[in-house]
């Protein structure tokens, strides 16, 4: 029970100095979006979301190598095998850097073919477009070579430190954007390569404070052939999961770019920030449980892994509906407030994207809990599977002539089949109660979201939109949300827990005060 307890309280610390670090990028993060669509124009800011992501087309296999080296070093610190675990830092880093390499020689070779010969670019902008990719390549290997550090530092749960460098790195972003107002040249190339000198400090910060604070990262050549295989093994099949992925995400921008052009583009960037704002605040709660359903697995806990893969779930999904009710009912007002320029569909595409996100939120935990097993080959051929469905189904969608928000309605049904797939599988591969999520996630979100929804809406419809209704929507929302989690989301037990930590919170600030 003491370690329970010890494990719960560094879970609510972590979460809470996530979400201090949140609510500051998310600040920075959004207001730069408003001075950078500004700066660059609707045109310009679709070309650079749409470039950026044919360079996120190759983190399909990195993300596979990155979810790789989380699970491995947070797995061996949860057995606390210190030695393995600088082995196994020091081999990832190495295949960090073997696959920058190979990304940089794929960017330069398939990429500015794709770029140049398929995408649909204004001509007079091509060349800018080119700055764009080259930049992109660079910040995205700088950034690849850095995820040996930042998983040891998740894996340590050390968050005020990744909170500190993640605000720096919103600053510095923040800056960047400003500073188009002062660009000597084209601004779009200017903001690329900005990125770029932000990419290179932040990664010299995190090896910095990684080599102080972590015995395992000081980088030793290490050549053990049997670490890298079993990461390159595992990785290899989480490529096939990451590679579904990637297509859902940026293979649909490329089509919405093919089929629709590249102010689309645009309004599928803003509906990806603020979709981006309002997950963070849950992947603050997921990044704090997640080591601890590792270390639980690792350690043989496999009940108390039970308990946080379900309350993981519902309690993200909870957070999630508490932010995302307000900015359902009053997105066109929100747009409004944040950009002087609102692309089209802007507003269809962000309420899509966030019920999307709330679909996906779920499964979150699952597939910590699959990964923990390194057992995933029949995961991810099921996940694959299934998940694969949304890039052709949208390009035959668009292909018939469909909107470009079919898209979204497209992710929403196939990624409730993928939850569904993902509880099947945990019952084989961990023995998982499915009734268990029924009845301790399920039953409860789906009655929280209703219950809760019902006043905010009939409020709003009463009212015309304004900024006053705006405020209005938002008190009732977290009043109306905020109390049907509490009696009808959550049960006795985690009501007087997360009541008690508030309390606890509360008393804790006015003594600081």
């Amino acid at each position: 029970m003491p370690d329970i307890s010890a494990n719960n309280k560094r879970i609510a610390k972590n979460t809470i100095l996530l979400y201090c670090r949140t609510l500051i990028t998310m600040a920075l993060s959004l207001y730069a979006s408003r001075v950078i669509l500004l700066q660059l124009g609707v045109d310009d800011y679709g070309i650079y979301n749409v470039v950026g992501g044919v360079v996120a087309m190759f983190s399909v296999i990195s993300t596979a190598l990155s979810g790789s080296i989380s699970r491995f070093l947070t797995f061996e610190l949860g057995r606390k095998d210190f030695k393995r675990l600088g082995a196994v830092f020091s081999t990832s880093v190495n295949i960090q850097i073997c696959l920058a390499i190979l990304i940089l020689l794929l960017g330069e070779s398939a990429g500015v073919w794709f770029l140049n010969s398929i995408m649909d670019i204004p001509p007079e902008r091509m060349y800018a477009a080119n700055w764009v990719l080259q930049c992109s390549l660079f910040t995205f290997c700088i950034n690849l070579v850095s995820v040996p550090y930042t998983a040891c530092i998740v894996a340590h749960e050390r968050m005020s430190a990744f909170a500190y460098i993640s605000i720096l790195e919103a600053v510095l972003r923040l800056a960047a954007c400003l500073a188009l107002a002062f660009a000597p040249f084209d601004k779009l190339i200017f903001y690329a390569l900005l990125m770029l000198l932000a990419a290179v400090l932040i990664r010299l910060i995190y090896g910095i404070y990684c080599g102080r604070n972590f015995e395992e990262c000081k980088y030793r050549f290490v050549k053990d052939k049997s670490i890298a295989k079993e990461m390159t093994g595992f990785a290899g099949w989480s490529f096939f999961t990451g590679a579904a992925y990637i297509f859902n995400i940026q293979g649909v921008s490329i089509l919405i770019n093919l089929f629709f052009g590249v102010a689309l583009n645009a309004s599928r960037g803003i509906a990806t920030q603020v979709e981006g704002a309002v997950t963070r605040f849950v992947d603050n709660f997921t990044t704090a449980i997640n080591p601890q359903i590792t270390k639980n697995y690792a350690a043989g806990e496999i009940p108390q892994m039970f308990v946080l893969i379900c309350r993981g779930a519902k309690f993200s999904y909870l957070l999630l509906l508490m932010m995302a009710v307000p900015l359902l009912i009053e997105t066109e007002t929100v747009l409004a407030l944040w950009l002087k320029i609102v692309p089209d569909d802007a507003a269809v595409f962000v309420r899509l994207s966030l019920i999307g996100a709330m679909v996906n939120i779920l499964g979150n935990t699952g597939y910590t809990a699959c990964m923990a097993t390194g057992n995933i080959k029949r995961y991810v051929i099921y996940i694959t599977s299934v998940g694969l469905f949304v890039f052709p189904l949208t390009w035959l969608a668009f292909a018939r002539g469909m909107p470009a928000y079919s898209a979204y309605v497209i992710y929403i049904l196939v990624y409730v089949a993928v939850n569904a797939t993902r509880l099947y599988i945990m019952k084989g591969l961990l023995n998982f109660p499915i009734k268990m999520f029924l009845k301790e996630v399920l039953a409860p979100v789906a009655l929280t979201t209703i219950i809760g929804g019902i006043a905010p809406v009939m409020f709003a419809n009463s009212m015309r939109p304004t900024v006053a209704r705006l405020f209005a929507t938002t008190v009732v929302s977290a009043a109306s949300v905020g109390l049907a989690a509490c009696f009808v989301g959550l049960t006795r037990h985690e009501r007087e827990m997360t009541v008690g930590k508030i309390i606890y919170k509360i008393k804790t600030m006015v003594k600081w005060a």
